[in-house]
């Protein structure tokens, strides 16, 4: 009687040598570059695999999904924040390290649409938050006001603000500009006279400057409170109730 031998799966083989040319940190990197050409969208697990020439179950192996892709990415390049030079001063440590923080969000666009996705703070995101905390405590800083200031930088902490009232645009025709300023003049007049009369408006807004005089005002403010023996106020759902 003639045995018949189980020929081995070709699809499992491929996958097999697909895995093996695909280790986690060359789909990390893949994903890396794809988010950095075409935004963070195009970093999928089927954009990945395309580009790697295999198949997505191959990066199944490595990355359980999506979130977790993300995850790595973000990990991947939060790793490259420098820490500050003199930690001892708290103010110049905090600040030192948002600066380097803002320089990756400039670098890498696809970074700040990562960090306002996420859920769960991921460990190298955790490690950047924690040093900040440190530095404040290191400088005498209560929990209290530590808690504050955190909330108070929010997004600035990683680099970034976003503006949530955009002024309108005016028309480019000078007859219908003329005539949308005349209107804005009359019913915003505050608004235009910022506009019209500071030379840093008129030459069309720093985003590194806002970000920075942004942060010292926060900074500043926390300092004052922490050399005026702070303490925490009522909180606002008391008041209101």
């Amino acid at each position: 009687m003639r045995r018949w031998r189980r020929e081995p799966r070709r699809g499992s083989a491929a996958t097999a040598r697909a895995v093996r040319r695909c280790p986690r940190s060359r789909v990390v990197e893949t994903a890396i570059g794809l988010a950095a050409e075409q935004g963070l969208a195009a970093a999928s697990m089927r954009g990945v695999a395309d580009r790697l020439g295999v198949t997505p179950m191959a990066l199944y192996k490595h990355i359980a999904n999506r979130s977790q892709l993300v995850d790595e990415m973000l990990d991947r390049v939060l790793a490259d924040i420098a820490c500050s030079s003199n930690p001892e001063v708290w103010r110049e440590a905090v600040r030192t390290r948002i600066f380097a923080a803002r320089r990756l969000v400039v670098a890498h666009p696809w970074v700040r649409d990562a960090i306002e996705s996420r859920e769960v703070a991921t460990p190298r995101a955790l490690a950047h938050m924690d040093a900040l905390m440190g530095a404040m405590f290191d400088g005498g800083l209560s929990a209290d006001l530590v808690h504050h200031a955190m909330h108070a930088l929010s997004t600035r902490m990683w680099g970034f603000t976003r503006d949530v009232l955009p002024t309108p645009q005016l028309p480019e025709g000078s007859e219908q500009r003329a005539r949308a300023v005349a209107g804005f003049e009359a019913s915003y007049p505050a608004i235009m006279r910022m506009a019209t009369t500071s030379a840093h408006a008129a030459a069309g807004c720093d985003a590194d400057a806002e970000f920075a005089f942004a942060l010292d005002v926060v900074l500043s403010g926390i300092e004052h409170l922490h050399q005026s023996q702070w303490q925490p106020a009522v909180p606002v759902r008391t008041v209101l109730g």
